[in-house]
């Protein structure tokens, strides 16, 4: 087994050391016996454009959750640590609120050429650390890249409005200003997408940022915090803490930190949604989900099956817009064997393997609370069609791995309907008419994503029109918005007024203020060129020039 202790000598940089263990990790080489992580790779801190080692004394591990082999030693942040990344983007804030928009949008232009060059080093610690397939974790680095572009064309965004001759001489106008530091706090299931989510368009809008990036799998939003300083971002504009949840009720308390972005599961949104406007902060949370997928009877067997089986299954069911609930209107019968076949002929692997479909659960506690919520729909009296449970991967035999699991027969009151399993299991629900389909949906207390398959525009438009959900997908299955517009999540999926990214986003990070002025009509009569009668008006007045001096000359 190759020994990772080798590369660390004096004079490496001890970023591209850990990038290497993730690579050579996610091949199945350990960075040392699974008994001894102390000499694995640490995580750096993100601190006035530094990277640096933390003086913690409590380390946790990050393992890969095919392997459970040590890809690196997380440190849970300081109070001093975490202070001082504020101060740092305090500081940078003034500079930064001045640098003009243009110059912002070019540092987002090369970050983005940036990311695009280290597009597969990127996706290569998604997979090594989170475990989603290959192919995943490159679809994971393209929808945050996309954010990232739309960041590039941020001013019209920021534009604000102006009346001319609100009074007599009297016009008003509004502009938009950065609210100063901000901060996000990321989930697991997207460990590049959603940081890309938030500071991108944070920073271009004229905010310092202090990211959080989940303790399971930080690799990602590190090695694109050190792309953002390659393509030009000021020391102390962004900064990387690390840590749970004392780290998450400092940025919580932080007096200097006025926003806060979260996505994450439902306890923890509503608290930090809770604790943050306690303490006078603008917090956009996004929560979890339960999303529906209606099938009318006239709906294509082929292309619908095929979507169900993606968005329930892709991503091990790890998404706040995966497919958990399949509502068959007149039946499943004609559906289930489809289905099975379709869902059956997913490969489980590691998801560094080529043939991957499904990869690992992120964690031994999320691989038993999934199949805990299986066995209780069993015992709740619903029928497993297709059985996940127990999956054993050649090779991978300690992974968290749970197959594509099929539940029928499910009510809207049994513990695997009421729960957000994440992980790859549907289930499926049968109602007589389209009106049982849209009580289904809109009785259940989330309101994050949902689908409708079916030929029928009538049907379409009627659902579009009646689902109390914030983003509806016509055969589409996972209807996540292009960040020209925003992620409108609705009812228990979101807390807050102003949702991530688009115009929202850019809302959110930003503030406006409405200027109202009155210019003397007779100023611009003082500024005329002078006349050979009336000699040289500067001269009289003192070399001063009305009106111009007040704009500078």
């Amino acid at each position: 087994m190759l020994c990772l202790t080798n590369l660390r000598k004096p004079g490496l940089n001890p970023l591209l050391v850990s990038r290497l263990a993730q690579c050579l990790a996610s091949r199945g080489f350990a960075s040392q016996p699974e008994v001894d992580s102390s000499s694995s790779p640490t995580v750096k801190l993100l601190i006035n454009g530094d990277f640096v080692e933390s003086k913690s004394s409590n380390w946790v591990n990050v393992l890969n959750p095919a392997t459970q082999q040590v890809v690196s030693r997380l440190p849970l942040t300081t109070s001093a640590e975490f202070n001082a990344a504020v101060q740092a983007a305090k500081e940078a804030f003034p500079a930064w609120r001045d640098t003009p928009v243009s110059t912002r949008a070019r540092v987002m232009l090369k970050f983005q050429a940036l990311i695009r060059e280290h597009w597969d080093e990127l996706a290569r610690s998604v997979t090594t650390e989170q475990g989603k397939t290959f192919a995943d974790a490159k679809g994971d680095v393209f929808r945050g890249l996309e954010v990232v572009e739309a960041a590039c064309g941020i001013a019209p965004m920021m534009m604000g409005e102006m009346v001319e001759n609100v009074a007599g001489g009297i016009d008003c106008y509004s502009i938009r200003q950065p609210l100063g530091v901000v901060a996000g706090i990321c989930p697991f299931n997207f460990p590049a997408m959603v940081p890309l989510w938030m500071f991108p368009l944070a920073t271009a809008a004229g905010n310092t940022f202090v990211l959080k990036p989940s303790e399971k799998d930080p690799g990602a939003a590190m090695m694109l915090a050190d792309l953002a300083q390659q393509a030009g971002m000021p020391k102390g504009v962004l900064n990387v803490v690390h840590g749970t949840h004392d780290v998450v009720n400092m940025i919580l308390d932080h007096p200097d930190i006025k926003a806060i972005s979260f996505v994450g599961s439902d306890k923890a949104g509503r608290y930090i949604y809770a604790r943050g406007c306690a303490n006078g902060k603008r917090v956009q949370s996004n929560l979890g989900a339960k999303n529906h997928a209606v099938i009318m009877p006239d709906a294509d067997v082929d292309s619908t099956v095929k979507a169900l089986t993606g968005a329930a299954f892709g991503a091990a069911g790890q998404r706040c817009m995966a497919i958990s609930a399949a509502v068959f209107v007149g039946g499943i019968q004609r559906w289930k064997q489809p289905l099975l076949e379709h869902a059956r002929s997913l490969k489980v692997n590691a998801g560094i393997e080529a043939d991957a479909d499904v990869g690992p659960l992120i964690s031994v506690e999320a691989q038993q609370r999934c199949e805990r919520l299986v066995h209780s729909a069993i015992d709740q009296g619903a029928h497993c069609l297709l059985d996940g449970r127990g999956v054993k991967v050649p090779g991978y035999e300690r992974g968290n791995f749970v197959g594509p699991t099929i539940l029928s027969g499910v009510k809207p009151h049994m513990e695997c309907y009421q729960e957000e399993i994440f992980g790859p299991v549907l289930s499926c629900l049968e109602v007589d008419s389209l009106d049982e389909a849209l009580s289904i949906v809109n009785g259940n207390e989330h309101g994050n994503g949902t689908a409708i398959f079916t030929r029928s525009g009538a049907a379409a438009r009627r659902f579009q029109h009646e689902v109390e959900v914030g983003m509806v997908g016509i055969n589409v299955p996972i209807p996540v918005p292009l960040p020209f517009f925003s992620f409108t999540g609705w009812r228990g999926s979101f807390a807050g007024d102003l949702h991530m990214y688009g115009r929202a986003g850019v809302s959110f990070y930003t503030q406006p203020k409405t200027v109202t002025a009155k210019w003397q009509h007779e100023d611009a009569a003082l500024c005329a060129a002078p006349t050979p009668s009336s000699g040289n008006s500067a001269a009289q007045s003192n070399g001063r020039i009305p009106g111009l001096d007040r704009v500078g000359s």
